[in-house]
């Protein structure tokens, strides 16, 4: 385990999972799903969102999608990593709205209060050791009324058998989609149920889809593996 120089916790990812991040597999089949899933989650049709802070943005395949989704005056991208400059910089340079890259842990960000008017947060919590400190942070940076796209794999997926293997994460923090929702209300943020979506995508099955392609019924009661969430900051 590394450490960022806030002196949060860093938990380093594998040489496999830095690679995976850069696939197609990621960004199709899990950054841009779940965007789709969460723009509908978002209340009154609203898609336009000034300043954007990215949360975790790791190599920042996630800019160009922000941008032509949101149209934002400016991104943020914050990441503990000390190599985020070289994974992000060129997907930054090239990113039809201005980019920000922004070195530090979600749990103690440094940026200003009331500063955004979304804050991004796709396959990141599950990295973070501090994660009511980093909540905390996020509802502390968003203006009144601003919304957290909340995008994560629950404990169910991340204690799997292949993800132990071939990524690396802090195994005593990992939550249920149960425990996430109850972490966000806790944090101060207003989460219906209607603006919560617990897909179970292929990808996050211990068969990867082995089974529903082979003709088998996907199971109704299950211990779901993923939670997309839109949560609103009170304006009040």
């Amino acid at each position: 385990m590394n450490a960022t120089s806030n002196a949060f916790p860093f938990v380093e990812e594998t040489r496999f999972g830095n690679w995976f991040l850069k696939t197609p597999t990621w960004k199709i089949h899990v950054l841009c799903r779940a965007l789709n899933d969460l723009e509908r989650l978002i209340p009154d049709g609203r898609r336009q969102f000034d300043q954007i802070l990215d949360t975790g943005c790791g190599f920042g395949h996630s800019f160009e999608e922000l941008a032509r989704r949101f149209s934002p005056r400016r991104i943020v991208g914050l990441d503990a990593d000390p190599k985020l400059p070289e994974r992000a910089g060129p997907q930054a340079e090239g990113c039809p709205a201005p980019v920000e890259l922004h070195a530090g842990n979600a749990a103690a960000n440094g940026l200003p209060d009331n500063s955004f008017d979304m804050v991004f947060c796709h396959q990141t919590y599950h990295h973070i050791v501090e994660q009511e400190a980093a909540m905390k942070e996020f509802f502390r940076v968003l203006k009144p009324g601003g919304v957290l796209l909340f995008a994560e794999s629950t404990k169910r997926y991340i204690e799997s058998l292949q993800i132990r293997l071939l990524f690396r994460h802090p195994m005593e923090v990992q939550r249920t989609a149960e425990e996430y929702v109850a972490m966000i209300r806790a944090g101060g943020f207003d989460l219906p149920e209607q603006r919560i979506s617990l897909p179970y995508l292929w990808w996050s099955r211990p068969d990867a889809g082995f089974l529903e392609w082979i003709g088998v019924p996907v199971p109704v009661k299950r211990e779901e593996t993923l939670i997309n969430a839109v949560a609103i900051k009170p304006a009040g």
